[in-house]
């Protein structure tokens, strides 16, 4: 009966993605290409899913003398397409395959969703910051020149003098990509 809980267990744990087949119909990937990078993943994230903590353990590699985790965090909600919590192969795959391989159109229509923290079609002012506060803190003390204190602040505002083209106060997806090809 051991054996039959471990079995059940494996089931409700692990997640394996749909055919490598339909991923490569879906993203702009080979099939060779998807196999590497499920290996890659499975190395990773052996359960076959990435929770927030596993990607901010993750992020945290890349950035050693900053703190990466609440632009992981942001970055995580953005290949969390569910919104359930979790970042299965395809969701991982699909993003990256947008990231590295897709249209301009695609890029920015990703990079506004990671903007738009509150998933409300816009961008505001708090959002912006909140995003630059954390892309500051991940790139650490160590940036060069080192940074004065209000230079988030000033950052969003020359963002938002590009970027809102009808002085509204917020960006559209519209707005950004139309700044984004100027």
């Amino acid at each position: 009966s051991d054996k039959i809980e471990d079995e059940l267990e494996m089931t409700t744990v692990c997640h394996r993605p749909e055919g490598l087949e339909q991923l490569e119909a879906q993203t702009n990937f080979s099939k060779r290409e998807l196999q590497v990078l499920y290996r890659g993943f499975k190395n990773e994230c052996p359960s076959g899913v990435v929770n927030e903590e596993t990607f901010k353990q993750i992020y945290a590699q890349f950035f050693p003398h900053g703190d990466a985790s609440m632009y992981a965090h942001y970055l995580f909600n953005a290949f969390d397409t569910a919104q359930n919590g979790s970042v299965k192969f395809e969701d991982f795959v699909m993003a990256l395959s947008i990231l590295l391989r897709g249209t301009v159109h695609e890029k920015l229509r990703w990079t506004f969703n990671l903007y738009d923290i509150n998933k409300d079609g816009y961008i505001n002012k708090e959002e912006m910051m909140d995003i630059v506060k954390a892309i500051y803190d991940m790139m650490g003390k160590y940036t060069y020149p080192v940074l004065k204190e209000d230079a988030p602040r000033q950052h969003v505002e020359v963002f938002f003098q590009k970027m809102d083209k009808n002085k509204d106060g917020v960006v559209t997806l519209d707005e950004f990509i139309e700044s984004c090809q100027e």
